[in-house]
């Protein structure tokens, strides 16, 4: 019996996104990993043939790193999560793609990525009301990163804790290199656009890993209208460990790209776009008859 070809997945990055791929990847029939890369060995990653790169990179580096992987043909996913720039950097790589007959999934991750299906569906169920997306308590990868990139600071954790109908804290804990200024680094932090737009206290310790934990969660509620009949209400509350289900998710995108990809169906895809029985292993009619 012939078996069925593996999809080739090479990971970009392997920090905590990088390894939690590799994890999600191992318990999978249809993948193998063709090659793990720092995030600066892009030129090495053709050697190893693969089907499909993963972005482990920080957010901020994935336009550029994920173009250049597009012009080379490369297909590729990441989980990209500034929510603001997701327009602009989906035009940039739908472009990209559709050029050099590659497909990108862009922001697959929780949050933007699986809360974004979810928020989509609540829309549908309800065409009118608010919706309200409350993190936390837990560590954002997204916010740390950034907080561990400005200037002096020797390493940081960025905690989110909800407020409420969508409004959060941020709690910066940092350990500042010698001779660095605490004032400076807190007035950086403040002014980057990740914590700009939410409350933020930026507190300084002695030791930031013993207060690591990667635990976080989600409260997504709607209110709403179904129709002309008020009083519709939806509450799904989630509580995960941060970087295994995001590698999780990029994992089963990957697997949407390839079956996207053998349709010719080239271009940047959100994850609102894909169809979700194309994230599951195995054929279709399975998934209909155990789903539907």
């Amino acid at each position: 019996m012939q078996t069925e070809k593996k999809t080739r997945v090479a990971i970009l990055g392997y920090g905590n996104i990088g390894k939690a791929v590799e994890e999600a990847v191992s318990m999978t029939n249809d993948m193998t990993i063709a090659g793990i890369f720092h995030h600066d060995e892009t030129d090495r990653l053709n050697a190893c043939h693969p089907d499909i790169v993963l972005l482990g990179v920080p957010s901020r580096e994935v336009p550029g790193t994920a173009e250049r992987l597009l012009s080379t043909g490369l297909n590729t996913v990441d989980s990209f999560d500034i929510h603001t720039q997701i327009p602009t950097v989906h035009k940039l790589l739908n472009d990209t793609a559709r050029t050099h007959n590659a497909v990108s999934i862009l922001s697959a991750g929780w949050d933007p990525g699986s809360d974004s299906v979810f928020r989509t569906l609540m829309e549908a169920l309800m065409p009118s009301g608010l919706t309200y997306t409350d993190f936390g308590p837990g560590r954002s990868m997204g916010h740390t990163v950034a907080a561990k990139h400005i200037e002096g600071v020797k390493d940081a954790l960025s905690m989110t804790i909800p407020l409420g109908t969508g409004i959060h804290r941020r709690m910066v804990y940092v350990e500042i290199k010698d001779g660095y200024s605490y004032d400076n680094v807190r007035d950086a932090i403040l002014q980057d656009d990740y914590f700009a737009h939410d409350e933020t206290h930026v507190i300084e310790v002695e030791n930031v890993q013993a207060l690591n934990n990667v635990a976080h969660g989600v409260h997504l509620t709607r209110n709403g209208v179904s129709g002309t009949t008020h009083n519709q209400r939806i509450d799904m509350t989630m509580t995960i460990n941060n970087p295994a289900l995001t590698g999780q998710i990029m994992v089963a995108s990957a697997r949407a790209a390839m079956r996207l990809a053998e349709r010719k169906h080239y271009g940047c895809f959100t994850m609102i776009e894909l169809a979700p029985v194309d994230l599951l292993e195995g054929g279709k009619e399975e998934w209909i008859k155990k789903l539907v």
